[in-house]
Protein backbone atom coordinates (compact mmCIF):
# COMPACT_ATOMS: atom_id res chain seq x y z
CA UNK A 1 0.00 0.00 0.00
CA UNK A 2 2.76 2.44 1.01
CA UNK A 3 4.58 1.85 -1.97
CA UNK A 4 1.33 2.11 -4.28
CA UNK A 5 0.78 5.67 -2.75
CA UNK A 6 4.34 6.72 -3.77
CA UNK A 7 3.70 5.71 -6.80
CA UNK A 8 0.80 8.05 -7.08
CA UNK A 9 2.78 11.17 -5.44
CA UNK A 10 5.43 10.87 -7.89
CA UNK A 11 3.27 10.67 -10.65
CA UNK A 12 0.90 13.50 -9.55
CA UNK A 13 4.00 15.71 -8.90
CA UNK A 14 5.16 14.82 -12.32
CA UNK A 15 1.58 15.81 -13.98
CA UNK A 16 1.81 19.17 -11.62
CA UNK A 17 4.81 20.34 -12.43
CA UNK A 18 3.92 19.52 -16.50
CA UNK A 19 0.89 21.18 -15.70
CA UNK A 20 2.73 24.87 -14.23
CA UNK A 21 4.60 24.91 -17.02
CA UNK A 22 2.06 24.84 -19.62
CA UNK A 23 -0.05 27.41 -17.94
CA UNK A 24 3.13 29.62 -17.70
CA UNK A 25 3.57 29.57 -20.85
CA UNK A 26 0.06 29.92 -21.38
CA UNK A 27 -0.18 32.81 -19.35
CA UNK A 28 2.96 34.31 -21.16
CA UNK A 29 1.91 33.44 -24.64
CA UNK A 30 -1.66 34.45 -24.95
CA UNK A 31 -0.60 38.01 -23.42
CA UNK A 32 2.52 38.40 -26.18
CA UNK A 33 0.14 37.30 -29.25
CA UNK A 34 -2.38 39.85 -28.58
CA UNK A 35 0.82 42.72 -27.20
CA UNK A 36 3.34 41.82 -29.94
CA UNK A 37 1.36 39.96 -32.20
CA UNK A 38 -2.27 40.08 -33.97
CA UNK A 39 -1.17 42.28 -36.82
CA UNK A 40 -2.27 40.75 -39.65
CA UNK A 41 -5.12 41.67 -41.43
CA UNK A 42 -5.73 38.42 -42.46
CA UNK A 43 -7.84 36.29 -39.16
CA UNK A 44 -6.34 33.18 -40.38
CA UNK A 45 -2.77 34.24 -40.19
CA UNK A 46 -3.21 35.79 -36.72
CA UNK A 47 -5.18 32.54 -35.66
CA UNK A 48 -1.94 30.32 -37.49
CA UNK A 49 0.55 33.20 -35.50
CA UNK A 50 -0.87 32.71 -32.11
CA UNK A 51 -1.07 28.74 -32.49
CA UNK A 52 2.55 28.32 -34.00
CA UNK A 53 4.51 30.82 -32.03
CA UNK A 54 2.91 32.43 -28.95
CA UNK A 55 1.41 28.64 -28.00
CA UNK A 56 3.30 26.62 -29.37
CA UNK A 57 4.99 25.90 -25.88
CA UNK A 58 2.07 25.32 -23.75
CA UNK A 59 1.13 22.94 -26.78
CA UNK A 60 4.13 21.30 -26.58
CA UNK A 61 4.00 20.68 -22.61
CA UNK A 62 0.08 19.74 -22.90
CA UNK A 63 1.00 17.15 -25.45
CA UNK A 64 4.34 15.44 -23.76
CA UNK A 65 1.61 15.39 -20.80
CA UNK A 66 -0.97 13.18 -22.47
CA UNK A 67 1.96 11.06 -23.51
CA UNK A 68 3.50 10.34 -20.45
CA UNK A 69 -0.06 9.97 -18.52
CA UNK A 70 -0.81 7.17 -20.94
CA UNK A 71 2.23 5.75 -21.90
CA UNK A 72 4.98 6.63 -18.74
CA UNK A 73 7.87 5.18 -20.30
CA UNK A 74 7.35 6.68 -23.93
CA UNK A 75 6.84 10.37 -22.20
CA UNK A 76 10.22 9.76 -19.84
CA UNK A 77 11.85 8.80 -22.83
CA UNK A 78 10.48 12.02 -24.78
CA UNK A 79 11.57 14.19 -21.71
CA UNK A 80 14.99 12.62 -21.73
CA UNK A 81 15.53 13.04 -25.48
CA UNK A 82 14.14 16.89 -25.11
CA UNK A 83 16.89 16.93 -22.55
CA UNK A 84 19.72 15.89 -24.61
CA UNK A 85 18.86 18.45 -27.16
CA UNK A 86 18.76 20.82 -24.85
CA UNK A 87 22.31 19.89 -24.11
CA UNK A 88 23.34 19.49 -27.42
CA UNK A 89 21.90 22.90 -28.47
CA UNK A 90 23.22 24.34 -25.53
CA UNK A 91 26.91 22.98 -25.80
CA UNK A 92 26.94 22.00 -22.22
CA UNK A 93 27.93 25.35 -21.40
CA UNK A 94 24.90 27.53 -20.11
CA UNK A 95 24.25 27.21 -16.03
CA UNK A 96 20.77 28.64 -16.78
CA UNK A 97 20.23 26.02 -19.31
CA UNK A 98 21.32 23.32 -16.95
CA UNK A 99 19.78 24.28 -13.61
CA UNK A 100 16.43 25.65 -15.62
CA UNK A 101 15.66 23.57 -18.34
CA UNK A 102 17.95 20.24 -17.98
CA UNK A 103 17.68 18.74 -14.82
CA UNK A 104 13.80 19.61 -13.89
CA UNK A 105 13.58 17.69 -17.21
CA UNK A 106 15.17 14.77 -16.70
CA UNK A 107 13.99 14.70 -13.12
CA UNK A 108 10.56 14.66 -15.28
CA UNK A 109 11.48 12.05 -16.90
CA UNK A 110 12.43 9.73 -13.78
CA UNK A 111 8.89 10.79 -11.86
CA UNK A 112 6.98 9.67 -15.01
CA UNK A 113 9.09 6.71 -15.39
CA UNK A 114 8.48 5.47 -11.76
CA UNK A 115 5.36 7.11 -11.05
CA UNK A 116 1.51 6.49 -12.07
CA UNK A 117 -0.96 9.80 -11.43
CA UNK A 118 -4.56 7.91 -10.61
CA UNK A 119 -7.18 8.31 -11.81
CA UNK A 120 -5.75 8.71 -15.08
CA UNK A 121 -9.00 10.42 -15.65
CA UNK A 122 -8.57 13.18 -13.65
CA UNK A 123 -4.87 13.38 -14.46
CA UNK A 124 -5.98 14.48 -18.37
CA UNK A 125 -8.45 17.20 -17.00
CA UNK A 126 -5.82 18.85 -14.97
CA UNK A 127 -2.66 18.54 -17.70
CA UNK A 128 -4.98 20.06 -20.17
CA UNK A 129 -8.14 22.14 -18.69
CA UNK A 130 -5.55 24.32 -16.54
CA UNK A 131 -3.49 25.71 -18.90
CA UNK A 132 -6.75 25.96 -21.05
CA UNK A 133 -8.28 28.16 -18.31
CA UNK A 134 -5.01 30.34 -18.07
CA UNK A 135 -4.86 30.95 -22.08
CA UNK A 136 -8.94 32.26 -21.53
CA UNK A 137 -8.75 34.10 -18.51
CA UNK A 138 -5.79 36.04 -19.19
CA UNK A 139 -6.70 36.27 -22.59
CA UNK A 140 -10.21 38.14 -21.93
CA UNK A 141 -8.77 41.59 -21.46
CA UNK A 142 -6.34 41.59 -24.37
CA UNK A 143 -8.85 40.08 -26.83
CA UNK A 144 -11.46 42.76 -25.80
CA UNK A 145 -9.21 45.79 -26.15
CA UNK A 146 -7.13 44.44 -29.57
CA UNK A 147 -10.65 44.16 -30.88
CA UNK A 148 -12.00 48.04 -30.28
CA UNK A 149 -8.68 49.74 -31.43
CA UNK A 150 -9.62 52.48 -33.70
CA UNK A 151 -8.21 52.52 -37.00
CA UNK A 152 -9.31 55.28 -39.34
CA UNK A 153 -7.14 53.94 -42.41
CA UNK A 154 -5.40 57.08 -42.75
CA UNK A 155 -1.54 56.70 -42.98
CA UNK A 156 -0.57 59.66 -44.21
CA UNK A 157 1.18 62.84 -42.49
CA UNK A 158 -0.62 63.49 -39.12
CA UNK A 159 -1.06 66.58 -36.98
CA UNK A 160 -1.13 65.36 -33.64
CA UNK A 161 -2.11 68.14 -31.30
CA UNK A 162 -2.70 67.93 -27.15
CA UNK A 163 -1.09 68.03 -23.65
CA UNK A 164 1.64 71.06 -24.56
CA UNK A 165 2.56 69.13 -27.39
CA UNK A 166 2.46 69.69 -31.27
CA UNK A 167 3.66 67.95 -34.18
CA UNK A 168 3.16 66.38 -37.96
CA UNK A 169 3.62 62.67 -37.45
CA UNK A 170 5.50 61.85 -40.68
CA UNK A 171 3.36 59.67 -43.77
CA UNK A 172 4.07 56.06 -44.45
CA UNK A 173 7.30 55.32 -46.01
CA UNK A 174 10.69 56.41 -45.15
CA UNK A 175 10.22 57.99 -42.80
CA UNK A 176 7.75 56.10 -41.32
CA UNK A 177 8.65 52.24 -41.94
CA UNK A 178 6.43 48.93 -41.30
CA UNK A 179 9.95 47.01 -40.44
CA UNK A 180 12.22 48.29 -37.83
CA UNK A 181 15.99 49.51 -37.75
CA UNK A 182 18.51 50.77 -35.48
CA UNK A 183 18.68 54.65 -33.89
CA UNK A 184 21.43 55.51 -35.76
CA UNK A 185 19.90 54.28 -39.63
CA UNK A 186 16.27 56.21 -37.53
CA UNK A 187 17.92 59.48 -36.93
CA UNK A 188 20.08 59.46 -40.16
CA UNK A 189 16.35 58.81 -42.03
CA UNK A 190 14.64 61.39 -40.67
CA UNK A 191 17.93 64.24 -41.64
CA UNK A 192 17.33 63.03 -45.10
CA UNK A 193 13.33 62.84 -45.12
CA UNK A 194 12.16 65.30 -47.92
CA UNK A 195 9.33 68.54 -46.74
CA UNK A 196 5.99 66.68 -47.38
CA UNK A 197 8.04 63.16 -45.96
CA UNK A 198 7.50 60.90 -49.28
CA UNK A 199 11.19 60.50 -50.37
CA UNK A 200 15.11 60.67 -49.24
CA UNK A 201 16.95 63.47 -50.47
CA UNK A 202 20.50 62.83 -51.50
CA UNK A 203 21.77 65.68 -48.51
CA UNK A 204 20.53 66.19 -45.20
CA UNK A 205 17.23 68.04 -44.88
CA UNK A 206 17.27 68.47 -41.18
CA UNK A 207 13.70 69.02 -41.16
CA UNK A 208 12.52 66.07 -39.66
CA UNK A 209 13.91 64.53 -36.80
CA UNK A 210 13.24 61.66 -34.28
CA UNK A 211 10.53 62.75 -31.61
CA UNK A 212 12.03 62.99 -27.89
CA UNK A 213 11.08 60.74 -25.10
CA UNK A 214 8.67 63.53 -23.30
CA UNK A 215 7.13 64.32 -26.81
CA UNK A 216 6.52 60.65 -27.68
CA UNK A 217 5.47 60.22 -23.97
CA UNK A 218 2.91 63.32 -24.00
CA UNK A 219 1.40 62.55 -27.96
CA UNK A 220 0.21 59.02 -26.97
CA UNK A 221 -3.50 58.53 -27.07
CA UNK A 222 -6.29 56.07 -27.14
CA UNK A 223 -9.71 56.53 -29.49
CA UNK A 224 -8.85 59.39 -30.40
CA UNK A 225 -8.32 60.88 -27.20
CA UNK A 226 -4.84 62.25 -25.27
CA UNK A 227 -4.00 59.95 -22.63
CA UNK A 228 -2.32 63.04 -20.66
CA UNK A 229 1.17 61.25 -20.54
CA UNK A 230 3.91 62.68 -18.31
CA UNK A 231 7.49 62.23 -18.49
CA UNK A 232 9.83 62.29 -15.80
CA UNK A 233 13.41 62.56 -17.07
CA UNK A 234 14.91 62.00 -13.55
CA UNK A 235 13.32 58.62 -12.59
CA UNK A 236 12.67 57.52 -16.64
CA UNK A 237 9.45 56.99 -15.94
CA UNK A 238 5.56 57.53 -17.71
CA UNK A 239 2.49 58.00 -16.14
CA UNK A 240 -0.73 58.00 -18.11
CA UNK A 241 -4.35 58.86 -16.95
CA UNK A 242 -5.47 56.61 -19.43
CA UNK A 243 -3.42 53.89 -20.86
CA UNK A 244 -2.70 54.30 -24.55
CA UNK A 245 -3.17 51.13 -27.07
CA UNK A 246 -1.90 50.78 -30.75
CA UNK A 247 -4.06 52.77 -32.78
CA UNK A 248 -4.33 56.00 -35.63
CA UNK A 249 -3.32 58.21 -35.96
CA UNK A 250 -0.05 57.19 -34.21
CA UNK A 251 0.22 53.99 -34.72
CA UNK A 252 -0.59 51.64 -37.50
CA UNK A 253 -3.01 47.85 -36.51
CA UNK A 254 -1.59 46.19 -39.31
CA UNK A 255 2.33 46.87 -38.65
CA UNK A 256 4.77 44.26 -36.21
CA UNK A 257 6.24 47.54 -35.19
CA UNK A 258 5.62 47.92 -31.43
CA UNK A 259 8.15 50.43 -30.52
CA UNK A 260 9.70 53.41 -31.81
CA UNK A 261 13.53 55.04 -31.61
CA UNK A 262 13.67 58.52 -29.51
CA UNK A 263 16.06 61.10 -29.89
CA UNK A 264 16.49 61.11 -26.50
CA UNK A 265 19.63 58.99 -24.58
CA UNK A 266 19.70 57.63 -21.65
CA UNK A 267 21.34 59.66 -19.03
CA UNK A 268 23.75 61.51 -21.33
CA UNK A 269 24.83 57.92 -22.94
CA UNK A 270 25.37 57.96 -26.46
CA UNK A 271 25.30 54.46 -26.90
CA UNK A 272 21.69 54.18 -25.18
CA UNK A 273 18.69 55.91 -26.58
CA UNK A 274 14.76 55.63 -25.26
CA UNK A 275 12.20 53.70 -27.32
CA UNK A 276 8.25 53.92 -26.55
CA UNK A 277 5.73 51.02 -26.50
CA UNK A 278 2.26 51.66 -28.11
CA UNK A 279 1.25 51.54 -24.45
CA UNK A 280 2.87 53.86 -22.99
CA UNK A 281 6.09 52.16 -21.61
CA UNK A 282 9.54 53.80 -22.11
CA UNK A 283 12.60 51.52 -21.83
CA UNK A 284 16.21 52.52 -22.89
CA UNK A 285 17.90 50.05 -25.21
CA UNK A 286 21.45 49.97 -27.14
CA UNK A 287 21.17 52.31 -30.18
CA UNK A 288 22.45 49.30 -32.68
CA UNK A 289 19.43 47.52 -31.49
CA UNK A 290 17.08 47.06 -34.69
CA UNK A 291 14.97 44.28 -34.47
CA UNK A 292 11.89 44.35 -36.91
CA UNK A 293 9.51 45.49 -34.36
CA UNK A 294 11.50 48.34 -33.22
CA UNK A 295 10.97 50.74 -35.75
CA UNK A 296 10.64 54.53 -35.56
CA UNK A 297 8.08 57.97 -36.81
CA UNK A 298 10.17 60.87 -38.00
CA UNK A 299 8.16 64.60 -36.48
CA UNK A 300 8.54 67.82 -37.38
CA UNK A 301 7.22 71.30 -36.07
CA UNK A 302 4.00 72.46 -37.82
CA UNK A 303 6.21 75.57 -38.34
CA UNK A 304 8.38 73.55 -40.75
Amino acid sequence: MKNLDWVKIMGWTAVLISTAAACFWAFWGIIENFHEGWYSRSLLMNLGLMVAQYMAFMLIFMGIALVSIFWPRVGAGLHIFIALFALWFFNAGSNAAIFFLIIPLVGLALLYWFGRPEPRRLAVYVAVGLPLMTAVIFGVEPIIRVSQRINDGNFNARLVSGNEVELIWAPEGPGWPLQGDDWYTARETCEHLVEDGTALADTPQNIWRLPTADEAVRSMARHGENCGGQWDEQTAQATYQMRPDKETPLWNIYSQVIYWWTESDVNEDEERAYIIVYDGKVWPRAKDFGPDYLGFRCVKPPSA
